[in-house]
Parts: structure tokens; C-alpha cells; sequence
């Protein structure tokens, strides 16, 4: 199981459209923060299979995707329930505050 690449084509089907929780991480590859989240995630989206879907989108590659969430700063990370968003964090924050925010919104 692997973080879901997100574009603006598919933003839509993976994770609006998930009939569970969809977390998007919204961030870039030149950004140190990111670098370090993205294991996190790597690690969480094999314990929560089956309970969330977790994508990866490059703010670089998917303007509009930023856009349409009004990302400031990196790394932004989105928790979605059913298309609308349940919360969101930005900058880095460890696995243990990651697994409380996921496990609130299960």
C-alpha cells in the first residue's frame, strides 16, 4: 500500500469522493519540513488501511488543488470526511499528534 499521488485531475475521485477518511498532504519537494512528514505519512497510510485514504499532492504539479484550499504555507496537511473538511494542520507535527487528529475523525 503506498500514499495515493493526487493531481487536480484526480483530487475529485480519491479523496472528495472516499467513502472513508481522505487526508491530503498538500506540500513540495524542495520543502525540508515535507521531507521529514512524508515517512510519517508513509508509515500511517499501511496502519490505517482499510480505515483512510492518505494522498500525496505537489503543490508545484497541482496549482489549483492549493489554490482551491487556500494552502499558504507547506506542508499543509487536510483531514476530509465525505468532501468537507474536518480539519487541517500546518507545518510538521509528529506521528503521535498525526494519530490523535486520525483517529478523532474515525
Amino acid at each position: 500500500m503506498s500514499m495515493l499521488h493526487i493531481t487536480d485531475g484526480n483530487l475529485q475521485s480519491e479523496i472528495l469522493d472516499a467513502d472513508k477518511l481522505a487526508i491530503l498532504d498538500l506540500s513540495a519537494a524542495w520543502c525540508g519540513p515535507c521531507k521529514i512528514l512524508d515517512p510519517i505519512l508513509a508509515e500511517l497510510v499501511t496502519e490505517y488501511d482499510g480505515r483512510a485514504v492518505i494522498g500525496h499532492c505537489d503543490v508545484g504539479e497541482a496549482p489549483e488543488t492549493a489554490r482551491r484550499f487556500g494552502v499558504m504555507a507547506i506542508p499543509t496537511v487536510i483531514y476530509f470526511k465525505h468532501g468537507q473538511e474536518v480539519d487541517r494542520f500546518v507545518g510538521l507535527l509528529g506521528k503521535e499528534d498525526i494519530v490523535k487528529k486520525i483517529d478523532t475523525h474515525l
